[in-house]
């Protein structure tokens, strides 16, 4: 549905009664928001190329069954730091970190939750929850057939014409807030003279395609408020508030046209998280 928040989404959540009880009477005191890649072992790229490595979540290491990552990204790591220290020993320019990889037990766990993520996004909640339940508890992760997405994910929103329109409560500033007051606890800093780091491929897309068939959904999909549809003399305009970004990367993957581009900021711009 390309008229889902999912900012707003998680301020409804907090209000569920099971997760209210743990937050009321706490205090905000920061904001961040991130795009992992839970693709899994379906997903994963090649690792190794000449000169380097793409590794830990970067690569997509995370075990989505189980929601954690951390301690597949630090193995990733020590597989990095033996094939590189290997292939320093051999004086050779690349790195075998796929025989490390697939002789270890981070292989293996992905390869167990290989089909969770693919199963829920073609199946659904329910058929894919269950299929995962059964490779999970009954087969132990040795199931004989693979499931695998096939799309990525930006084609997957339906045009707004055909979505309902989703609307929101008011927070209510003891457990939801608004984006903006939200941001300004990331403590964002960025130069602002200079270039937009959201580079647009084509600036007529956002209003003639995105807008036109999706209702634009990067006005609700960007946790930090960075597009903005305003109305100009003649016709709406696309808005990039760049110093807003908070370097979650979702418009890079989810814009339905794949037509942002995010690249680094200017003298490592962006949140800053002392309290996360």
């Amino acid at each position: 549905n390309p008229h889902l928040s999912p900012f707003e989404e998680f301020q409804r959540f907090k209000h569920h009664p099971m997760i209210e009880q743990y937050l009321k009477n706490g205090k905000r005191i920061s904001y961040g928001a991130r795009a992992i890649a839970k693709g899994g072992f379906h997903s994963l790229p090649t690792q190794q190329f000449a000169g380097g490595l793409l590794i830990g979540c970067d690569a997509g290491t995370l075990n989505s069954a189980k929601i954690k990552g951390t301690h597949t990204a630090m193995k990733s790591g020590v597989l990095a730091a033996e094939a590189v220290f290997e292939a320093i020993s051999n004086q050779s320019v690349i790195a075998d970190y796929q025989s490390h990889f697939k002789q270890s037990w981070l292989y293996e766990e992905l390869y167990q939750a290989r089909n969770f993520s693919s199963g829920i996004h073609r199946f659904g909640s329910w058929l894919g929850g269950g299929l995962a339940m059964l490779e999970h508890n009954v087969l132990k992760g040795k199931a004989k057939w693979n499931v695998r997405c096939e799309h990525p994910d930006h084609q997957s929103l339906i045009l707004a014409e055909n979505s309902n329109e989703i609307l929101y409560p008011k927070p209510d500033g003891v457990l939801s807030f608004d984006r903006l007051s939200s941001v300004y606890l990331s403590n964002i800093f960025h130069e602002e003279d200079q270039p937009c780091h959201l580079q647009l491929a084509s600036q007529r897309i956002p209003i003639e395609q995105n807008l036109a068939l999706y209702a634009e959904p990067a006005q609700r999909y960007c946790p930090a408020g960075v597009y903005e549809i305003v109305e100009g003399a003649e016709q709406a305009e696309l808005q990039i508030n760049a110093a807003n970004c908070i370097h979650c990367k979702t418009c890079d993957i989810k814009d339905p046209s794949q037509n942002i581009t995010w690249t680094p900021p200017e003298g490592g711009g962006g949140p800053n998280y002392p309290n996360m």
